[in-house]
This record gives C-alpha cells, structure tokens and sequence, in this order.
C-alpha cells in the first residue's frame, strides 16, 4: 500500500471511529441492557454489540477482503494473521462504561501479513483519538505526538493490573513498590494511551488481542516496547500477560519477573 493510500484509510478510520463516539454519547443517556459474560466482573452491553456492528460494517467499506476480529464476535473467525486483519473493540471499560460512564475507549489495529500498521485509541469521555503507525508517525486529534523520555522504573508511574496485583500475579507487587506508584484504570485502552503520553513508565495487565492490538502499534512507532511479561514477543491471536512500557522500565520490570 502507498503511503498516500495509507494516509488516506488513516483519514477514514478516524472519521469512522468519531461517528461511532457520536453513537456511543447518543446512547449513554438511555437504558442499558446488560449481560454477564464470564462473571458479574466480565460485563456486555447493547451499546458494546451496536458499536462493534457499526466498525465491523464500516471497515468492511473500507477494505472489503480483509479479515475483521471483534470483541464481541460480530466479525469474523480469524486463525491467521496473513492479508489484511482488523481487531476490533467497540467499548474498552465495559465496568467503568456501565458504573462510572467515564474512562472507556475504542480500539482499532490494523496488521499487514502480521505487521503492525495502523492503531487507534480513542478516550471517548476525554475526546483524544490517539492514531497512526510506523510509517505516518502518531497523532492526537491530530496534531504530531512526540516519543516519551525514555524514563526508568523507579522514575515514573505505573498502570497496574487490579487483579494481578491483589493477587501478586507476575510480581506486580514488586513492581509496583519499584515504581513512584501503581495506577488503575480499569480501561486498557486509557492506560496503554497513558504510557503513549509519558503519564506512565508502562502497563502490564492480563490482555486478549483486541486489548493490545491497537496500543502495540501505537507504542512501537513511539519507540516503546510491547512484549509479553517474560520478554517474548506477544502473539496476536493469544491472551496473555502483556507488558507495555519504556525500554529503561522494560529492563527493570523483566528484572524483578525473573
């Protein structure tokens, strides 16, 4: 794909994921149909189903052969990451959306025959649509993003996992105390768009793809390192335990895991 090409489909997705923002406030003030999934932790809402309906059918315009992945399932049964993949999903925060109607995202990635190409991020509440990728660099509303300082471990503040570190998974407790402090956020996609921005050293929780599928583009076009918590690279067809962070507080946190 040439890179007017590229430019061009970053401008849609863009205009695609504010349209379905428009959608999502539109619907905030009504009833919400709540479901559990896994747990009465592990939630789905209408609102979740309707806006991966809405992306699913708007990048199937945009790129008619590719290979869709939603959270919710309302795309396709991907088992390879050849062609064109698109990972979906339509409310990041499903909790904090339904509780606290504040600090959820959508998330967009974009892989070329596994390649990291185009990432979105989208802080619904806060209004900043994090976008981009190795070859246009990355933006916020727009305007150029700069890399964050490569700061240290015990430099800066850390996304922690709630789980992970009640239950000490991963020596998140350690890792925590290394740092100036844990935050929590309920939210991949807020906290991964908080490492982007310097606010965080990094993140480590517990993922499935489509909660690091668009941050691991936006992250390694800053400069940043996205890895699984032993260092191996992540698997964009697999859960794991993900690690998103400076390279200085990659080194520390493999450190302590080890």
């Amino acid at each position: 794909m040439s890179n007017t090409a590229l430019q061009q489909l970053n401008q849609a997705v863009q205009a695609v994921m504010r349209q379905a923002r428009a959608q999502v406030l539109a619907q905030m003030g009504t009833q919400l149909t709540v479901s559990e999934k896994t747990s009465r932790k592990d939630l789905v809402t209408n609102v979740d189903k309707s806006n991966e309906h809405f992306l699913v059918h708007a990048l199937r315009q945009l790129d008619p052969a590719a290979k869709i992945l939603g959270e919710e399932g309302l795309g396709d049964p991907v088992e390879s990451m050849t062609g064109h993949v698109w990972i979906v999903d339509p409310i990041d925060g499903t909790m904090n959306f339904v509780h606290q109607r504040d600090h959820f995202a959508m998330m967009i990635g974009y892989y070329v025959d596994g390649e990291p190409t185009l990432g979105y991020i989208y802080d619904v509440m806060g209004d900043r649509l994090y976008a981009g990728g190795p070859a246009l660099g990355v933006t916020v509303n727009e305007q150029p993003l700069p890399a964050p300082a490569d700061r240290g471990l015990s430099a800066g503040l850390f996304g922690a996992s709630g789980p992970l570190l009640i239950h000490d998974k991963y020596q998140m407790q350690a890792i925590a105390h290394a740092s100036l402090g844990p935050r929590i956020m309920g939210s991949a996609g807020i906290q991964i768009s908080q490492v982007l921005a310097g606010e965080l050293v990094g993140y480590l929780s517990y993922l499935r793809p489509w909660d690091f599928a668009a941050g691991r583009v936006l992250a390694e076009t800053l400069g940043l390192v996205v890895s699984q918590v032993d260092g191996k690279p992540v698997n964009m067809l697999s859960s794991g335990a993900v690690l998103i962070a400076t390279k200085s507080a990659q080194r520390a946190i493999l450190t302590i895991v080890r």
